[in-house]
């Protein structure tokens, strides 16, 4: 495990996206469905993506929209990656001709069939909702619980840990999933959607400490 990548989710605000790019993250994700509490319109979530650096990914989160509107956001963000959180089947998630990643919802049992419906997922998710719930609620789950291989391909490689990680926990999540990448939103605000430097600072060290530890 060379390094850990680091997604920062639920952003609304420029200047969050900027403090983020600072501190080497990886990803922004942009929250356009109407169900969550941190969710921009297309306009805003196009004002931060444009301001991104190049290899900076930008990251457009739906859950369960209408696919006009979802069309609408993605032409007007033109975001790197989709993320879906919903119950989307694999035919939805692939009509936008952008890369996605699934969420697999760990509070709804056995998380491999989740897995089988979507083997066109670029990556998956695993986040501490339940099935047809909003993620970014500060809650984390059993990480033991996560499938480590889902035929016909393994799952190791682009399995992203989200659920309540903070800057306290996510060094112990590291060593214990080995994730390809952590993602995070509650973990690292003041508010819904108003990102905390010194949270947003102390998680990075914190993931850059754990990844150090395990190369020694």
């Amino acid at each position: 495990m060379n390094r850990v990548r680091i997604k920062f989710c639920g952003i609304t605000r420029v200047d969050d996206a900027l403090a983020a790019v600072a501190l080497g993250v990886d990803a922004i994700g942009l929250v356009l469905t109407r169900k969550s509490p941190r969710c921009v319109d297309a306009l805003q979530a196009r004002e931060i993506r444009r301001a991104l650096p190049p290899f900076v990914a930008a990251v457009a989160l739906f859950m369960d929209d209408e696919p006009g509107f979802v069309a609408d956001a993605v032409a007007t963000v033109q975001p790197d990656l989709l993320q879906f959180h919903g119950r989307e089947t694999q035919g939805e998630c692939l009509r936008y001709e952008v890369p996605y990643l699934k969420a697999i919802a760990m509070a709804g049992g056995d998380a491999r069939p989740q897995l089988h419906e979507h083997a066109a997922a670029v990556g998956f998710v695993f986040d501490a909702h339940a099935p047809g719930a909003p993620g970014g609620g500060g809650r984390t789950f059993d990480w033991t619980l996560i499938p480590r291989a889902a035929p016909p391909r393994e799952i190791s490689i682009p399995l992203i840990l989200a659920g309540g990680l903070t800057c306290d926990n996510v060094g112990s999540a590291i060593r214990a999933v080995r994730p390809y990448a952590v993602d995070v939103s509650s973990g690292i605000e003041s508010a819904h959607g108003i990102k905390d430097a010194e949270k947003m600072r102390r998680f990075v060290q914190e993931v850059q400490r754990a990844c150090s530890n395990e190369q020694k």
